[in-house]
């Protein structure tokens, strides 16, 4: 006889399932929605109505005017361009970057290509971060002084391991140095409140419940920004970019953020407790180390290290007993790399494994979910242990 099917636990929720809402909204306007909104006639126009709808709900949620609110192919493009927009409207001034050691690739990568291809590896200055995560401040301000520095970027918390950065402080180190900053919410937008503190942001519609393919990019009329190759430097100034969204897409956003934004503090705080209960019960496994900031960090996310193990292994042990996670890095794939942001922060880079919550609306029952990962836990990192010591023999 067959063995029956396991239950599914989802505890890799970056990026989650859409929520339900957005999925109708979605399905609803594929129909009304599906024009160029560029266009004259009237089912453009129809489209171009509704686009605008959902930008005025995306700025009315962000604090800011709709007109300096922009769309992007996914989150990595958008902040890419947020920070593309600011180099290129400085570039007279100098072409120096200063980022923190565990941002994004859409920020590391590009920025270390252009430092290789002119020759200068001082055009990028990767700033340490503690053992939580968190930036150091007197290494920001120190990188941001050097003459020739033309943007910042630093994340509003890492979606690795949760930490949230000293944003205030660090936009406050950039005014007084002339410096912009860029700041990638990808992680953060529509769980915790939105950050406040920066002159360019990014965003994924995926972190509150909204579809993929939808980058979200916020640049107020302050700030200089002005993608390259852009025709009309007064529309991206305020906001505009080269891309137009499919209009169903921006459209199941803005209803995702109005009902993500609704319940956001009791989805915020059930998911802290239980992200919280996850922390403890990883960290009272022998020799297992949980990274990034226990109090100041996202609700959702953890990130565990366990010694002796490893973390593909492990990601296929938790999946055969039916709880999908995500691991930090692949220390037996030649292709991957181990993850940069626990190597700058000193921590365990193999051996890990991510937990993202999804949201309530489309996990009710994560909480028991939680409960029977807590219990599955410690076999899961026994029997990997074995096998690894097995191979090793």
């Amino acid at each position: 006889m067959a063995n029956p099917p396991v239950e599914r636990v989802l505890l890799d929720a970056a990026p989650g399932p859409v929520h339900p809402a957005a999925r109708a909204t979605l399905l609803a306007a594929v129909d009304a929605g599906w024009a160029d909104p560029r266009r004259l006639h009237a089912e453009a126009r129809t489209a171009r109505r509704m686009l605008d709808q959902a930008r005025e709900v995306l700025a009315a949620g962000l604090g800011v005017r709709p007109a300096e609110v922009a769309f992007a192919p996914d989150g990595p493009t958008a902040v890419r361009w947020a920070l593309d927009g600011l180099r290129h409207a400085g570039r007279r001034r100098g072409a120096r970057t200063v980022a923190s050691a565990v941002e994004h690739s859409a920020v590391l990568v590009p920025a270390r290509h252009e430092a290789d291809r002119a020759g200068d590896a001082g055009l990028l200055a990767e700033v340490p971060v503690d053992q939580l995560g968190r930036v150091d401040l007197d290494a920001w301000r120190e990188a941001l002084a050097v003459p020739g520095t033309v943007a910042a970027a630093l994340q509003h918390a890492n979606g690795e391991v949760g930490t949230l950065q000293p944003l205030e402080e660090a936009h406050e180190a950039c005014r007084a140095a002339g410096v912009p900053l860029a700041v990638d919410a990808q992680a953060s937008l529509g769980r915790v409140p939105a950050p406040t503190a920066y002159d360019v942001l990014a965003g994924d519609a995926q972190s509150w419940g909204g579809p993929g393919g939808l980058g979200v990019l916020v640049a107020p009329e302050r700030t200089r920004w002005l993608l390259p190759g852009a025709t009309d430097p007064d529309a991206a100034l305020h906001g505009a970019s080269r891309h137009t969204p499919w209009v169903p897409l921006a459209l199941a956003a803005a209803e995702a953020w109005r009902q993500t934004e609704a319940v956001r503090e009791e989805d915020a705080a059930e998911a802290f407790a239980l992200v919280g209960h996850l922390r403890e019960a990883a960290a009272r496994l022998p020799d297992v180390d949980v990274v990034g900031d226990p109090q100041g960090r996202l609700p959702h996310v953890l990130t565990f290290s366990a010694l002796y193990a490893d973390g593909e292994a492990l990601v296929r042990e938790l999946d055969r007993a039916g709880f999908a996670v995500a691991s930090g890095s692949a220390c037996t794939a030649s292709t991957l790399e181990p993850s940069h942001v626990l190597a700058a922060m000193g921590a365990l880079t193999h051996g890990n494994v991510r937990v993202t919550l999804p949201l309530a609306a489309v996990a009710p029952d994560r909480a028991a979910g939680v409960a029977g990962f807590v219990r599955a836990l410690p076999g899961a990192v026994e029997r990997v242990r074995e096998e690894l010591g097995a191979r090793r023999l």
